[in-house]
This record gives structure tokens, C-alpha cells and sequence, in this order.
């Protein structure tokens, strides 16, 4: 079972309870955060289609005035990540956010807007987007039931991820965690393409630690999504977002310490260099306010270097996106 539908069979009275075990946060508020996951849906932006059977918590409206509420108190920047919707609403979302941004009202800075780059069209669609400045990248979710096993080492696909290349934007990869290795092939087939593994690799905190519950029947062990990470991490350049995974934890019931196995391993296998950090907000409520992700995050690397906690949470995605 996929990431895609955990959402929409997760239960939805545990979601509404979604809260970290950890409450206070101890950031200061000068320092600042650049989260590269942000969503935004609802109102007159987009509605896209799955938010309709998604676990209660998420059935709401989630724009820029939550988001700040959401981060009270924190210096936060933000980069956008497209939200799957119909594809016929695709620039429609790119279009909608790009104003935003333009207007300056925002802290969102910049965006990842979704398309399929097996499409005809993609060449056209991207031009549309690759001089503004503020689109950085692309990102199709891949671990969606409709999406079959190898799906983005299909010749018009990988044409598409290089066609992103050619115009100087990023791919963003999200996708199950026991297809990690059809992301190496893909990034070797795409030497001028940047690429951005999201989630940790989708890496379960529920594979290390029993005790979180049975959760979802996954077919990633351990050490198969620790091989997968050691392979992507591997190729050159490649960046690892530090985010999603305190999704797939029950609401309430779980400590930094259940996080820090799928934590650790990206940070090590990826170095101080290619890690940032994401927030994932809304998505994150269905196991924490993302206060309580933070939180959590700032306690795991509490012991690594001043210099590289930075990296993390500001400098690498700073430099990555160009900001």
C-alpha cells in the first residue's frame, strides 16, 4: 500500500486527533526556515479530486492564512508542491500560484508545479512555466494505484524528466519505496535533469519500531529501503527532502526517537550537503501539527554540527532553488 492511499483509508478520527507527543517548540523564531513541501488547496485556488475521500482532518480549507498559523512564531519561508490534481487543472494551479508569489503577500517563494512529462505536450507546457523564475521544478506522484510498477523508466516519460533538464527545472521524486532502484536508472538516464527524492524515500518509521502498530501492510523492510536510499544517494547531486514521514505514525503516540532510524540514515547516506527540510503541511496532521514535526526534527539533529543543522533547514534549499 502507497502513500496515496494511506490517505484515504487512514481513519479519520485518529487524524482529527493529530498531535505530537512533543509540544513545545524551542526554535527561535530568528532563524530561519525554508520549507520545501508546502500544499495549499481549497477556496478559490484548486480542489483537487482525492482531498474528497481523504481522512476528515484534511477535508478542509488550507491556504496561506493557516499556513502562517500553522508556523506562528517561526521565521518561515516556503516553497510550493503541486497537490495531484485533475490534470486539466494543471495550469490552472501553476497559473494561480505563480500569482501569488508575483503579489508578494506570500512567504511562499518560489513553486513546484505537477504535469506529466509523458504528455505530448509537455515540452510547451513547461515553457509556459521555465522563465519565470519562481517555477523551480516538476513533480508527477508515482506511487498512486493507477500508476504501475516501472512506470517513469517508460521511454516518453524519461523523455519528459530530460526535456525538464534542457530548460533548467528539477524533477521532485515521489514514489513507493520499493521502487527506489527504477529512480536510480531514471536519474542516470537524465544527466542534465536535477532531481529532488521527496519523503525520505516514503522510508516507514513503523518498519523500525513494531511498536507504532502494524499500520499499513508494506512490502519495504528495513533494510530494503535502506539499500534503495544508499543507491539513490549514490548518484550525484541528487537532493533528499527530510519530510513526510511523520504521517505514517499514529496522532499522539509516538517520540523524535520513532522518527530518528529514517531520519538518521537519509542524513548520513546523503550527506550535510544534499538535505533539506519539508514540512508537508497539511498532509503532516494526520500524525502531528507540524510544530510537533519540527520539534521533533530539531531534537534528532540536536547533536549533529551547528553548521550542517543550518544546511537543513535553510542553506541547502536556498542554494538548491536558487532563491
Amino acid at each position: 500500500m502507497n502513500r496515496r492511499q494511506f490517505l484515504h483509508t487512514a481513519s479519520a478520527s485518529a487524524a482529527a486527533l493529530a498531535a505530537s507527543s512533543c509540544t513545545t517548540t524551542t526554535r527561535r523564531a530568528d532563524k530561519l526556515i525554508i520549507d520545501t513541501h508546502q500544499h495549499l488547496w481549497g477556496g478559490d485556488f484548486v480542489n483537487p479530486p482525492w482531498v474528497k475521500t481523504a481522512p476528515e482532518v484534511l477535508q478542509h480549507t488550507f491556504l496561506t492564512p493557516e499556513y502562517q498559523e500553522a508556523f506562528h512564531g517561526l521565521n518561515v519561508k516556503a516553497i510550493y508542491m503541486e497537490v495531484d490534481v485533475a490534470p486539466k487543472d494543471h495550469i490552472k494551479e501553476a497559473d494561480a500560484i505563480v500569482a501569488q508569489i508575483r503579489a508578494r503577500n506570500t512567504p511562499t517563494v518560489a513553486a513546484t508545479i505537477g504535469g506529466r512529462p509523458a504528455s505530448p505536450d509537455f515540452e510547451s507546457y513547461v515553457q509556459r512555466y521555465a522563465g519565470t523564475g519562481i517555477v523551480k521544478g516538476l513533480r508527477q506522484v508515482l506511487h498512486g494505484p493507477s500508476t504501475p510498477r516501472g512506470y517513469c523508466l517508460r521511454p516518453d516519460f524519461v523523455r519528459g524528466v530530460q526535456t525538464l533538464g534542457r530548460h533548467g527545472l528539477n524533477f521532485e521524486l515521489t514514489m513507493r519505496p520499493t521502487e527506489l532502484h527504477d529512480a536510480v536508472k531514471l536519474i542516470q538516464q537524465c544527466p542534465e535533469t536535477h532531481f529532488v527524492l521527496d519523503h525520505c524515500g516514503n522510508g516507514d518509521p513503523k518498519a523500525f519500531n513494531p511498536k507504532l502498530g502494524p499500520g499499513l501492510p508494506r512490502t519495504c523492510t528495513a533494510d530494503g529501503w535502506k539499500r534503495g536510499i544508499d543507491a539513490v544517494a549514490a548518484q550525484p547531486g541528487v537532493m533528499c527532502k527530510i519530510s513526510g514521514i511523520v504521517a505514517f505514525v499514529p496522532p499522539g503516540e509516538w517520540r523524535a526517537e520513532d522518527l530518528a532510524p529514517v531520519v538518521n540514515h537519509c542524513l548520513d547516506a546523503f550527506g550535510p550537503d544534499r538535505v533539506f527540510f519539508g514540512g508537508d503541511w497539511p498532509v503532516c496532521l494526520l500524525g502531528s501539527r507540524v510544530r510537533g514535526w519540527v520539534e521533533a526534527l530539531d531534537q534528532i539533529v540536536a547533536s549533529r554540527p551547528f553548521a550542517d543543522q543550518r544546511k537543513l533547514w535553510s542553506g541547502n534549499a536556498t542554494r538548491f532553488y536558487q532563491l
